[in-house]
């Protein structure tokens, strides 16, 4: 049975904060005087303005409790009704046109209780309107029901005076049991989401993590909802417990409840048709539109979901993209793109730049007997069309996933790797370094996209892009040195068979076997890719362990000549001192798509379970911090890989000079690569039989010499050999 109650007409209005919930010598309003503190701007009514407001056909339940600024106009209320305490500012004779919205100021045909209006806003065909704050030039039109509750809270996972534990909003990140749950904050950052997600058996920092996120907050009732500035609203069905910042758009969505909807003048968040959002934050810049149902989740900065996507117990980063499909329980780090109704997403850690594509079933088959598996994706993760996984599984940096039904969980090592599954040789095929060695033009325009879409304001988590980068470069030598211990295995067996041999022997003979024999494939029986007993074939490994030493050299020389053209006065003694100063390649670690030296995060995490870093904000400034030593760091971890890679080399002047000449044709040869493979797009006869010449098709496609991303890279290309020259002169 429905609870409904029947009380006096004349307490409509009233008992806002239950009684037990009012601090001693305070009224019920003593919260919605803090938030919206200028009171002296307001008067009562005169006798005239009663007379006119009753000849509008408005109403109140006390005229006195209806207050209102100097420039107000009672004309422009009309057919209104009133309850509690009303505050309205500058009323003037003006209308307010929004993308062809045309309405006049003014409060219209509306149930109106306890709320506060800012100057000249538009309130027209408000069904039920209750506690809240507004600011200026606000347009609210046509929405059946806008309250807030006493106990409110806007979207964040906290309790208010007196509610059990068992109420409490948690977001159920990374695997479906819950066992990696965080609490919700408006402001959590992938980083934040991310540190609290790991660490699970350290009890202590979880408690300090869950003590920094409940100071955030009071446990006060009676807060009242705010609309900024600026904000339109129209067409909507139920907005309850929503807060909302100013310059937002809202526009026909059905259910809009327990929200934090951030938004402001230089990004403004926009929320459209058929949407129904409960228990989230939204970030600012925000696009949210044609039926998403979102629950439990948090949009970063500048994303975007989109036609009917579903995000559930989810943190979706920065500059990311979702579309049409379902996204459940995970955790995905900045510049994500999702775009297909058929592709299912969940109990992820999806570290970024990654792309999934349609028919992509990722965490739809566990193997255990209850949902609790997980997947694990480095940057650039990016599986083919109807791709099908297991749980668990791990993936490398920038690992490419033919499209296949994997039978069995995978751990894949090898970083820029493209993994196949040979369903007529019942094998797992994997070619390392596929990216490097074939589709330069992709890894390199991947770098440059993210970059052009990280729109973000407020860039407190430094988010690295760039392919080759210390997390990357890490997974290079780790694929380098597995790639010579299986090499040498397989030489060892085909050349010293029964004996026996360290692992350090083994690499030794493994590096001469991928460097002088060159071999084009090596099978494995018995190995760690795959949860089966099938074997699994290495294709090119020469050439990947040969593409591996030349991308990791390149970056290494890179980051150095990087340096040089910051400081361009840099003597020659500075640079030797550079280049000889003995240091170590020091492990990284993908915190919400920045990347942070492990010891630096051990660091901050004891910090926090002493009690040295007691805040989120806190956390936040380490994380500035962190970004703005980490081109030092990076060019740190550049010299150790170069120290580490040459090291019977003397690192003077005379070796760099030889390393400058070699980045330049290097560069030159990658400029080519970039190109030949995106050629291969123009002169494929299958691209081309749609066309009935080559205008046609460039003028569908657009030129390849007129494509901004290469033009782009060709005059880098030539600004930076004319920089090399001149240093090398």
């Amino acid at each position: 049975m429905n609870n409904i109650r029947k009380e006096p007409l004349n307490s409509l209005g009233q008992g806002f904060i239950p009684s037990g919930f009012i601090p001693q010598g305070k009224d019920e309003y003593y919260l919605r005087y803090l938030q919206n503190p200028d009171s002296s701007r307001y008067r009562s009514l005169g006798s005239h303005e009663i007379e006119i407001l009753v000849r509008n056909r408005n109403t109140s339940d006390n005229w006195n409790n209806l207050l209102v600024s100097e420039e107000f106009n009672p004309d422009l209320v009309k057919n209104c009704k009133f309850f509690g305490l009303i505050r309205i500012g500058k009323l003037e004779s003006l209308f307010l046109d929004f993308n062809d919205l045309r309405m006049p100021v003014g409060l219209y045909n509306s149930v109106i209780i306890n709320c506060d209006f800012g100057d000249n806003v538009v309130i027209d065909n408000v069904n039920y309107m209750a506690y809240y704050i507004v600011g200026n030039e606000v347009i609210i039109a046509n929405v059946n029901e806008i309250l807030t509750t006493s106990h409110a809270k806007f979207g964040n996972g906290i309790l208010k005076e007196g509610e059990p534990e068992d109420i409490r909003i948690w977001m159920e990140i990374c695997n479906e049991s819950g066992g990696r749950a965080v609490i919700p904050f408006d402001g959590m950052l992938p980083g934040d989401a991310w540190l609290w997600s790991r660490d699970r058996h350290n009890a202590d920092l979880q408690r300090r993590y869950r003590e920094m996120t409940e100071k955030k907050f009071d446990n006060l009732h009676g807060y009242y909802g705010t609309i900024g500035d600026r904000t339109v609203i129209k067409n909507c069905s139920i907005i309850k417990d929503v807060k909302i910042g100013s310059d937002a758009y809202l526009k026909g969505a059905n259910k809009l409840k327990n929200l934090t909807i951030n938004s402001d003048l230089e990004a403004s968040s926009q929320i459209g048709e058929g949407c129904e959002l409960v228990n989230g934050i939204v970030g600012k810049g925000c696009r949210i539109f044609y039926g998403v149902k979102a629950v439990r989740f948090i949009t970063g900065d500048n994303s975007q979901l989109k036609y009917g996507a579903r995000l559930i117990n989810s943190y979706l980063g920065e500059n990311s993209t979702i579309s049409c499909c379902e996204v459940l329980n995970s955790l995905i780090f900045p510049a994500h793109e999702q775009h297909h109704n058929n592709s299912f997403l969940v109990a992820a850690t999806i570290e970024g730049q990654s792309n999934i594509a349609a028919g992509a079933t990722i965490g739809s088959n566990h193997n255990s007997r209850s949902a609790d598996g997980e997947l694990v994706a480095g940057r650039g993760f990016w599986p083919a069309l109807c791709t099908s996984l297991k749980h668990n599984s791990r993936f490398a940096p920038f690992t490419l996933l033919s499209k296949a039904d994997y039978p069995a969980e995978l751990d894949i090592s090898f970083p820029f790797s493209l993994v196949s599954n040979d369903i007529t040789n019942n094998q797992l095929v994997i070619m390392p370094a596929y990216w490097l060695m074939y589709n330069q033009f992709a890894i390199e325009r991947n770098t440059w996209k993210c970059d052009a879409r990280d729109k973000r304001t407020e860039k407190t988590q430094y988010l690295e892009t760039h392919y080759l980068a210390p997390d990357t470069v890490n997974s290079i030598f780790d694929a380098m040195c597995l790639l010579e211990l299986i090499a040498g295995r397989q030489f060892c067996s085909l050349n010293h068979p029964g004996e026996t041999f360290t692992d350090q022997e083994l690499r030794t003979f493994g590096k001469a076997f991928l460097t002088l024999d060159k071999p084009e494939s090596i099978t494995l029986e018995k190995h760690s890719f795959e949860n089966s007993n099938r074997p699994v074939t290495i294709l090119k490994p020469a050439k990947a362990y040969m593409a591996y030493c030349e991308y990791i050299t390149y970056y290494a020389i890179d980051q150095v000549f990087e340096h040089l053209k910051k400081n361009p006065r840099l003597g020659k003694n500075d640079l030797a001192g550079l280049l000889s100063a003995k240091t170590d390649r020091q492990p990284f670690e993908n915190v919400g798509g920045q990347l942070i030296p492990v010891r630096e995060l051990e660091l901050l995490k004891k910090k926090i379970t002493d009690y040295e870093v007691i805040s989120w904000q806190q956390v936040h400034e380490f994380f500035v911090k962190q970004g703005n030593s980490y081109p030092g760091q990076k060019l740190a971890h550049a010299i150790a890989t170069l120290q580490e890679t040459d090291s019977n080399y003397s690192f003077d002047l005379e070796y760099f000079t030889s390393k400058l000449e070699w980045y330049l044709e290097f560069r030159k040869q990658l400029m080519a690569g970039i190109r030949q493979s995106r050629q291969k797009d123009y002169d494929n006869p299958f691209r081309k039989m749609i066309y009935s010449n080559t205008r046609e098709m460039e003028a569908v496609t657009g030129k390849l010499d007129k494509m901004p991303f290469i033009l782009l890279q060709q005059e880098k290309l030539k600004n930076d050999t004319s920089f090399v020259r001149e240093i090398l002169k």
